[in-house]
């Protein structure tokens, strides 16, 4: 099972998630068009406290090609997560993009909304590495970040039905991990908002230990 962490904010947080046993380090990146992106500078320095055996995840919320494939070139990350809505950055700019860097796997983020998100999430067969399940408010259109869990049934179906690797996200904390991971059956999870410091001021470590070992019960 593996454990993925967002959004880690300065070196010392990324050296202490790592000595936690996190898998994949997550970084929010980009030119501040959205609330608390990081510049590549500042993420590039967050990765090289990040030692080998962990990987790297550069997140970009942006919609442009041009913008993510500069995140790509610039940061020294293992994996990109792309984070724009889904009719914003299509199957086939993914898949242009993914052709820029064969040798750098993609994660693309699924908002699970209704029985629409498996054939979305189908649709990405032989383009995305990862498949990240994440929550959505259709009102707001806010994509991830919410604090809240979805339909979890819908989730189970896209990792029995699509076969690409899934990160399953949304509204997961210590409380809850384990059982959407026996209700799921994820390749891995993530966390951000529910282990977050209630300050704002970056990671619970607390939490996120209390996270790993709840996931770790069903390693």
């Amino acid at each position: 099972m593996l454990v993925q962490i967002y959004e880690v904010q300065t070196p010392e947080e990324a050296a202490a998630l790592a000595r936690l046993g996190i898998d994949h380090i997550g970084v929010l990146v980009g030119d501040g068009a959205f609330p608390r992106e990081l510049p590549i500078a500042r993420t590039n320095a967050i990765f090289a406290a990040v030692p080998a055996g962990r990987k790297r995840v550069a997140l970009s919320l942006s919609a442009n090609l041009e913008e993510i494939a500069r995140v790509v070139a610039e940061t020294r990350l293992d994996i990109v997560q792309v984070q724009a809505e889904i009719d914003d950055f299509s199957v086939a700019t993914t898949r242009a993009l993914k052709s820029r860097f064969p040798e750098i796997p993609i994660m693309r983020a699924i908002p699970v909304v209704d029985e629409t998100s498996i054939e979305v999430a189908a649709s990405y067969k032989g383009v995305a590495d990862y498949l990240l399940l994440d929550s959505y408010d259709p009102g707001t259109r806010q994509f991830g970040a919410l604090g809240r869990v979805h339909d979890w049934s819908l989730s189970r179906r896209i990792v029995d039905e699509v076969g690409i690797p899934v990160i399953l996200a949304g509204g997961l904390g210590p409380e809850n991990v384990a059982a959407a991971i026996a209700a799921v059956h994820p390749a891995g999870v993530d966390s951000k908002s529910r282990t977050d410091r209630l300050d704002g001021g970056g990671k619970d470590l607390t939490k996120v230990e209390a996270f790993i070992a709840a996931a770790t019960l069903t390693r």
